[in-house]
């Protein structure tokens, strides 16, 4: 991190309320970076847990933030508030389960509701 750029106070709340991993984060910080910090300090009396980076969904003003982008290019600024902290939403959605219902729609044939019957 550079001297002088430009930061921002974040936590994060999960699914029951809790608020975790609050810190000062550098706005060219990556989306990836703070996943990867947040599996690693995920509180272990959780009855959901991520197991990798990819399980885990950052929502920021009601979008999804992307892996690949910065604090920055997701435009996560402090605006008008007056604590000057940021609330990020965390979304566990384990990739298995993901999986389990894709396959469960591949495997499951179509019904064909209507029936003919020729006399």
């Amino acid at each position: 991190m550079a001297e002088g750029e430009p930061q921002i106070e974040l936590k994060f709340r999960i699914y029951d309320g809790t608020d975790i991993s609050h810190g000062t984060y550098a706005l060219s910080t990556s989306v990836a970076t703070l996943k990867e910090r947040l599996v690693a300090e995920w509180p272990q009396d959780k009855t959901v847990t991520p197991k990798s980076v990819d399980d885990v969904k950052l929502i920021h003003a009601g979008r999804i933030l992307e892996n690949n982008t910065t604090l920055a290019d997701a435009r996560v600024t402090m605006g008008d508030l007056p604590t000057g902290v940021i609330t990020m939403h965390i979304v566990v959605q384990p990739s298995v389960a993901k999986k389990k219902k894709a396959d469960k729609k591949r495997e499951e044939p179509s019904q064909n509701l209507c029936s003919c019957t020729i006399l």
